[in-house]
């Protein structure tokens, strides 16, 4: 996926935030994932929950509440959770060179058994998936801006309950900074 889509991706999703709504999310031949208000053929439907955006103004970071589900309002779902969120990263936060990202979902009560959890780093699922941790660690990213989400799926029922996501930035040093320079 481009730079450019994650970004508008992330925008569009914004806009959606403010209120609760149903978004349809599909995947084309070429891999290309898209999200829409419209149903398609095949989509996924996906129902977001009403914006925090009045903790977010003032810092806080929602300790529950999920971004996403498959399950409509007024299901009882085995997904529930009073506490489901990133806590590390933290929001906006910067590391520098090779620094270690420390990754960490803060989840009450714990996982049942069948089900899994699944990364997503910038809209990519990370390589250990069907995962039971919630914690890891990652190593060695590029210099740029970093989005990272959870989702967890019971394998019995096919539902799924996805994370707010975090974005977080990391840095390189530069090569022509004075620090750097050789004597």
């Amino acid at each position: 996926m481009h730079p450019w889509r994650s970004w508008f991706l992330l925008a569009t999703l914004a806009a959606f935030a403010g209120q609760a709504a149903v978004v349809y999310k599909w995947t084309d031949s070429d891999g290309v994932v898209h999200y829409s208000d419209q149903p398609v053929p095949g989509a996924q439907k996906i129902f977001t929950a009403t914006s925090a955006s009045a903790g977010a103004a003032s810092g806080e970071r929602p300790s529950a509440a999920p971004v996403a589900s498959n399950t409509p309002k007024g299901v009882a779902s085995a997904l529930s959770y009073s506490q489901f969120g990133i806590t590390s990263p933290t929001a906006n936060q910067t590391y520098f060179g090779d620094d270690i990202v420390a990754v960490h979902l803060a989840l009450e009560p714990d996982l049942k058994p069948g089900q899994t959890i699944t990364w997503h780093l910038n809209g990519k699922q990370l390589d250990d998936q069907g995962s039971t941790s919630t914690q890891f660690a990652l190593q060695h990213l590029e210099r740029g801006a970093f989005v990272i989400a959870a989702t967890i799926t019971d394998q019995q029922t096919g539902e799924s309950v996805t994370s707010d996501s975090v974005t977080f930035f990391v840095r390189q040093p530069s090569e022509l900074s004075p620090q750097h320079q050789k004597p």
